[in-house]
């Protein structure tokens, strides 16, 4: 990462800290958003997280804001793939989606 004047680095991630408290706000429904505001709030997050920013301060962010890692796990899943997301989580979900999918199949559309 190339050194940034510590007042630019500053602001982006005053920036980044307010536009993830937000989203984390709109994902726990602590208030009401409407589906294109709730757009442009998550593209606000990934512009937030564009361009170099120091890795602890990413995870910190990430940690305090999970809706706003997750928006950073998705802009690097090509690369990185599920790396901030528990391995027990995705394990559940994976094992979760198989069942599903298998009483699907079956006709039984009850869990």
């Amino acid at each position: 990462m190339a050194a940034q004047p510590l007042g630019t680095v500053r602001t982006r991630l005053e920036e980044l800290i307010a536009v993830s408290r937000l989203l984390e706000g709109a994902e726990r429904h602590q208030f009401r958003i409407a589906a294109d505001e709730y757009q442009l709030l998550v593209a606000r997050v990934r512009r937030a997280f564009e361009g170099d920013l120091p890795a602890e301060a990413i995870k910190a962010v990430s940690d305090a804001f999970p809706s706003a890692g997750e928006v950073y796990e998705n802009m690097h899943y090509a690369r990185s793939g599920l790396s901030m997301s528990p391995l027990e989580r995705s394990v559940s979900s994976e094992m979760a989606a198989s069942q599903a999918l298998q009483r699907f199949t079956r006709g039984k559309t009850t869990p």
